[in-house]
């Protein structure tokens, strides 16, 4: 199966900080960009951040239980190779992110199991970054 980009448009009320955000502490090249919006290259997919009022939800994100953690949602993100997923939470950890759910092993011994991790921007955000050793285990029942 090959994998088309996606297009992800998401609002921040911060503008300049979300695009020190998503361009130093990520590393992500930015493609066009104007007074109000900024694209940038999100691991092959194209993120657009958009100036927008703050959103109820970025200030308090509902949450869901999973594997013992609070989940917070609306969150989106990239699945990315196990050794890319690593050097990330290097990267970031490095960076003295604050994480949601700090990088950790989800699922171990069990179906589906995945490496996972969960941070906000700083317009409050939810972003999850997760791979599988088994990539044939990302829809597995």
């Amino acid at each position: 199966m090959s994998l088309a980009p996606f297009h992800l448009a998401i609002p921040v009320h911060d503008l300049p900080a979300a695009r020190a955000f998503y361009g130093e502490v990520f590393g992500l090249e930015e493609g066009r960009s104007s007074d109000h919006w900024v694209d940038f290259d999100f691991f092959g997919h194209q993120l657009v951040i958009h100036e927008h009022p703050k959103m109820p939800y970025q200030d308090n994100a509902h949450t869901n239980a999973v594997d013992g953690h609070d989940v917070p949602v609306p969150h989106f993100g990239v699945v990315l190779g196990w050794d890319d997923w690593e050097a990330l939470a290097k990267r970031l950890r490095e960076r003295g992110t604050e994480f949601v759910i700090e990088p950790y092993v989800r699922f171990q011994g069990q179906v589906g199991e995945q490496a996972t991790m969960f941070l906000l921007d700083p317009c409050g955000n939810a972003l999850e970054f997760k791979a599988f050793k088994d990539m044939g285990q990302l829809f597995a029942k």
